[in-house]
This record gives C-alpha cells, sequence and structure tokens, in this order.
C-alpha cells in the first residue's frame, strides 16, 4: 500500500493531500517518521568528524523533517476533526514520542558535541541567528535533562513519558464531556431568544441528530444562550453542565489527572534542580519569576475585582427588579449584564451581529494585513480535511508568501476554544520552505453565520498569530514564526486585536448582512464606546484562573488541585457571581500539556505590551502607519526567536512598557 504520508507532495504548494489521507496511514507513517529521526540523531551523534556548527546543529535542525510533516498534518486534524481512530492513535503516539524525545535529551555523545560547541562559540564565526540557535539548542537539552546522570536521568524519562499520556487522557475527557452533553429545547423554551441564537441551537440539533433545537457546552452557543434566555432555570442547567466539564465522574474525570500531573511536574522541576516548577517554567520567560507575575496579576486584580463588585451591585437590583429572589448566581450574570449593556449603551448584541457576519470579518482581517504589509489573499480550491475549512494563498509583490487555512465552525469532532497552529513552519535552511498556517474558531454556524463582537474579535487574534507564522522570516525551523517566549507570543496576537476597533475598519466592514448598508454611525459609536463595558468580569474571570494557575507551580504540588484552586480564590476575595474562565478539570491550557502551565498569565504580559505597541502607532501617523507597520514586521513579526523578547520589544519601542497602558485600555485606571 502507498501511503501518501511518505511520499514527495506533487500538489500546490506542496499541502497535504488530504483527499488520499486516511487513518490507517497514520501510525505507519509515525514510525517511520520517528525511525528516520532517531537514525538522524544517531548519526549525527556518532559521527567521527569533530562537531562542527553544520555538522551538528544544522544537521539536528533537519534531522526530523518527515516527524515535522507527519506530526503537523495529524495533530492539527486530531484537534479539529477527531474521532475515535484519531483519539486511539493519540495515545498510542504520545509515549513514543516521549520517548523519542527523551532518547534524544540522553544522547550522552550528542549533548557533548553541543555542549563543546558552546564552549567554543566565540571561535566559530556564527552570526546572531546562528549563535541564538545555539543557545537555544544546548538550553533546551540542560532543561530536558541532558546534564543528568543514573537513576535521575531514568526517573526524568519516565516522567515525562507519564505527563505526555496524562495531557492527551486531559484534552481527549474534556472533548468527550462537551461532545455528549446537550440540553433539548422545547420550542416554548426559544422564546426571548434571538434570531440568530435559535438558528445555532437548530444547527446545533441537527449535528447531534437530535429532534429539534437543543444547547450545546461549545462557547459560541452557550455563551449568547446565557446572554439571552429568560429561562433562569435553564440558563441555571447548562451553566452547570458547562462548569462541570471534566469532573462528572467516570472515565472522563479530569481531577486526579490534574493532581497527577502537578505532582510529576513538581518532580520533574526537583530533578533538574529548580525549587519547583514554576521556577523552572519561568526561567526562559520574560517574567523570570513567580513574584514578578503575582506582582503583575495583583496590580490588575484590584482594581478589577472593586469594578466587577460595584457591577454586580447594579446586577443584583436588576434582579430584584424582576421579582428574583436570592443572590445573583453565575449564570444570571450574562444575562443581566446584556440587559444593561442594552440599557446603559443602547447596545443589544442582537442588532449588531447582522453587522457582523463572518465574510465580512474574513475580509476586514484581511484587509487591514494587505494595508499594513502588503498581503493579498487569493482563494484557493485545494482538498482540505472538512468540508468546513477554506484555503487562500497568500503573496505580497506577486510572490508567495503562505497558504493560510480557515476552519471557523464549532463541531462535535473539534476540540473547544480558538487557536493557530502550523503545518509547516517557515524556514530558509535546507531550502527555502513558506508556511502552511491554519486557524481554528468555534463559531455558531448559521446561513448566514454571524459573529458576536467577542467572536470577530477571537477571528483577529488568531489572524494575528497566523500573522507572525506567515512573516517568519529566519533561516531555522525552531526559532520560527511563534516559537518565542510563552509571555511573548500573544502580542502578534492580541495587538492584532486592535484594528477592528479602528473606526474606519468597521465603517468599511461592518455592513449588514442582508442590506449592504454600513453600521449607522450612531450605532458605531455606542459600540466603540462600550468597548470597556463589563471589563471588570472578564479582568477578574481571567486573573482567577492565572493565580490559581500560579499557585498549582510555586511552591511545591497541592495534594488536592480542587481545594488549592477555592484556596485561592479564597485568598484573593474571588466576588462570589463570577467563576473562574476555566476551572481546573476543564483548564486545558495548564492540563492537555505544560505550554501554559504556570504560565496563564502570559497573556495579560503581552497585554500590556500590546496597549503600549498600539499607543506607538497612534502616537505616529496613526492606526495604519506604514513606518511603524514596518518596524513591527522588521522587529516582531519576521524575526521569531531570533533574539530574546524584550530585545525584540525594546527594538520595536524603543523601551520596555508598564502596566497603565493596560488599565487604560481595560478602562480600569480609575477603578477603586
Amino acid at each position: 500500500m502507498t501511503n501518501p504520508l511518505l511520499q514527495s507532495w506533487d500538489t500546490p504548494f506542496e499541502m497535504p493531500p488530504f483527499e488520499a489521507i486516511s487513518d490507517e496511514h497514520f501510525a505507519p507513517a509515525m514510525e517511520a517518521a520517528i525511525s528516520e529521526a532517531r537514525d538522524g540523531v544517531y548519526a549525527i551523534a556518532e559521527s567521527a568528524e569533530p562537531p562542527t556548527f553544520e555538522n551538528t546543529i544544522e544537521a539536528l535542525e533537519l534531522s526530523d523533517k518527515l516527524l515535522h510533516c507527519v506530526a503537523g498534518v495529524f495533530y492539527n486534524l486530531a484537534g479539529s476533526d477527531s474521532n475515535p481512530v484519531r483519539e486511539e492513535l493519540q495515545r498510542e503516539f504520545a509515549p513514543k514520542l516521549s520517548a523519542l524525545s527523551s532518547e534524544i535529551s540522553n544522547n550522552t555523545k550528542l549533548f557533548t558535541r553541543i555542549d563543546d560547541l558552546w564552549q567554543r562559540r566565540n571561535t566559530l564565526g556564527l552570526n546572531d541567528e546562528q549563535m541564538r540557535v545555539l543557545e537555544l539548542t544546548r538550553r533546551g537539552f540542560v532543561r530536558s535533562g541532558a546534564a543528568l546522570e543514573g537513576e535521575a536521568r531514568d526517573r526524568l524519562t519516565d516522567v515525562m513519558a507519564r505527563l505526555s499520556v496524562l495531557g492527551t487522557s486531559f484534552t481527549q475527557n474534556l472533548l468527550a464531556d462537551e461532545r455528549n452533553w446537550f440540553m433539548p429545547l422545547e420550542e416554548s423554551d426559544l422564546e426571548g431568544l434571538p434570531d440568530f441564537v435559535v438558528d445555532a441551537a437548530r444547527a446545533a440539533g441537527e449535528e447531534k441528530g437530535a429532534d429539534g433545537p437543543v444547547v450545546t457546552l461549545s462557547r459560541s452557543l452557550i455563551v449568547p444562550f446565557l446572554q439571552f434566555s429568560p429561562r433562569r432555570d435553564l440558563r441555571e442547567t447548562a451553566y452547570k453542565a458547562w462548569a462541570a466539564r471534566g469532573a462528572n465522574g467516570g472515565e472522563t474525570d479530569n481531577r486526579a489527572i490534574a493532581a497527577e500531573t502537578l505532582a510529576l511536574r513538581d518532580e520533574r522541576a526537583k530533578l533538574l534542580g529548580y525549587k519547583d516548577f514554576a521556577a523552572f517554567k519561568l526561567e526562559t520567560e520574560m517574567a523570570g519569576s513567580a513574584d514578578n507575575v503575582r506582582d503583575l496579576l495583583m496590580a490588575v486584580w484590584e482594581p478589577a475585582k472593586a469594578q466587577a463588585e460595584a457591577d454586580a451591585e447594579k446586577l443584583a437590583a436588576m434582579m430584584a427588579e424582576d421579582g428574583v429572589n436570592g443572590p445573583l448566581e453565575p449564570w444570571d450574570w450574562r444575562f443581566y449584564s446584556e440587559k444593561r449593556r442594552k440599557a446603559e449603551h443602547d447596545l443589544d448584541e442582537a442588532e449588531l451581529k447582522p453587522y457582523l457576519s463572518l465574510e465580512a470579518m474574513i475580509a476586514a482581517s484581511f484587509d487591514c494585513a494587505n494595508r499594513l504589509f502588503g498581503l493579498e489573499f487569493a482563494p484557493l480550491d485545494v482538498p482540505l480535511y472538512h468540508p468546513d475549512a477554506r484555503a487562500w494563498e497568500v503573496t505580497r509583490d506577486g510572490a508567495h508568501v503562505a497558504v493560510f487555512i480557515g476552519d471557523y465552525f464549532a463541531r462535535g469532532s473539534k476540540r473547544s476554544g480558538a487557536w493557530c497552529s502550523a503545518m509547516r513552519s517557515q524556514k530558509k535552511l535546507g531550502g527555502e520552505t513558506r508556511p502552511i498556517v491554519v486557524n481554528v474558531c468555534n463559531f455558531a454556524k448559521g446561513e448566514p453565520a454571524l459573529l458576536s463582537y467577542d467572536d470577530a474579535r477571537t477571528l483577529f487574534h488568531e489572524f494575528g498569530h497566523a500573522l507572525h507564522q506567515m512573516l517568519s522570516d529566519v533561516t531555522y525551523a525552531s526559532i520560527s514564526g511563534t516559537s518565542v517566549a510563552r509571555d511573548f507570543v500573544e502580542l502578534p496576537s492580541q495587538l492584532y486585536e486592535h484594528w477592528l476597533e479602528v473606526p474606519e475598519v468597521l465603517e468599511k466592514f461592518a455592513t449588514h448582512v442582508e442590506t449592504g448598508e454600513a453600521m449607522p454611525k450612531d450605532l458605531l459609536e455606542r459600540l466603540l464606546a462600550a468597548q470597556t463595558y463589563d471589563m471588570g468580569f472578564s479582568t477578574v474571570e481571567y486573573v482567577a484562573s492565572a493565580l490559581v494557575d500560579l499557585d498549582f507551580h510555586d511552591g511545591g504540588a497541592p495534594d488536592n488541585p480542587m481545594e488549592s484552586q477555592e484556596k485561592t480564590l479564597e485568598r484573593i476575595g474571588m466576588p462570589r457571581a463570577i467563576e473562574m474562565r476555566h476551572r481546573t478539570p476543564q483548564f486545558a491550557h495548564v492540563f492537555a500539556g505544560d505550554g501554559y502551565s504556570s504560565g496563564y498569565y502570559s497573556y495579560m504580559w503581552s497585554e500590556v505590551m500590546d496597549a503600549d505597541a498600539f499607543e506607538a502607532f497612534e502616537e505616529a501617523g496613526g492606526a495604519f502607519d506604514p513606518k511603524m507597520a514596518k518596524s513591527l514586521e522588521t522587529h516582531i513579526l519576521s524575526a521569531g526567536g531570533s533574539q530574546e523578547a524584550d530585545v525584540l520589544y525594546t527594538a520595536f519601542r524603543g523601551r520596555m512598557p508598564g502596566v497603565e497602558a493596560l488599565l487604560k485600555g481595560r478602562g480600569l485606571d480609575s477603578a477603586a
């Protein structure tokens, strides 16, 4: 049987031949890719030639080409279009890939060659990018345990293997809970819901094979249901199911997985000589230490909490006016906040949505990229992995830049949230390679698809990540695109959100989906005036999650993560009507892998920079100032991880920012 994953791809832009790939191809392709990577590393380590940058570091960069290819296809599909076979393959691949990683980091001869180059680095005639790659390669090996010996090395290998299995299980359990729960709605239950929510509920019912409309645990459906449903009993049922994901008992319960994960991370850190996992993880981030992270979070927490508590009093009063007895509950907040937004800003999401069609917002994101960076987007008619996915060729001055894939609609086979990934990253080593970049969202499907303003912001956010990948211009894949410090990676994405708020962008693209008329000026003004509305709520739910994550990893692993979560929330005085954005059993950022573990704060760390960076545009010639756009591309978007994050930002802005722009941007600068 010919395996298309193991063949050269004679396709447009060497796209994966999705029409020829089936699930049965992945296991043999992964075995071959792992074997090739292992053989490549062995050849480098056993070489009789003295180590050079070319025969060691560059050879290592090229040794896993097939693995990147196979894994790039498989893991994009596993996240965006899962099925039982792919879930089983994930469980099978996790320990094998962990074992390969440990085998490489434990290769004494290979590390000796790398360390030899590091000791002689100033005599090798390396350019700045090569010096950076050498530094990061050696650091990565040391942090992976290359300097350990004997039992400590063996134990770290076992720990990493188990962590990989736990992360996969956590993700699949969460997906199962989200996929399996839905709440049927009678026709009478639809009263009071805007048409777009009704349409989404009917579409979800069709996908689930139900006899009528349903509410699912997809954020794009459950959040507007909580905003608009006057049925408090149904809101409570839906909210409690949403909050209980990963904590329902049985095979999909994630609480024991979270506890074991935290214990193993703490053991990992101590094996490597760190006092706890936070110290290990934050060593390579801009923040540097748990104390610095906590200082930032608490500087924002106090004004956000004060604002949220003041808002809660207003919402409770509205609830009492409706004759509802008892305190304001989490399933009440969004409903009464939506009513208050309508009253105070005369802003109704049902009025807004017809002006925020998915097609118009895609066009807006593309147009901003064209005005800022000269990029052009042409639809591609190529086979893709799912009918919902769409592709564009990205060019500049007629030259190919990237392939961009957008996969925008929620479905049961897709994990929740939104993300950007690269099926192929940009690099120059071994020949110019242009990226294939994927944006995945979970918007409610409709005819036509209409977005909330938050949805539109999410689209711009993920496209900011995509620009970071597409505009990358480095030699080595290991520092390409978003391969930067975790608390820097969100800067391009959060910065790009600001262009959605530029009046001239909305004036051009926020057009009525049926009439084509531009959003009325007074509605536009009300929309922009309300940008900081309910910011106390959103800031509190985010910062609480970030502080819980930090406490999990700072000072040793807790015996009971759920108790630790509650202790943190009690200590900071969490308002009772607001819950964490991600409760522990569903906190995939932290437990699906260690990417954001001890690092969920990074969105806010990056926000300090994105608020300051957009001010730089405003201080210059405006949102589309060409000199600032060129500087942003040169120093940040094209640079990848070629320098430390603070060096890159300072090159762009001339200095590092303070927290003031963030508080101002969130409307919290005057909160007491």
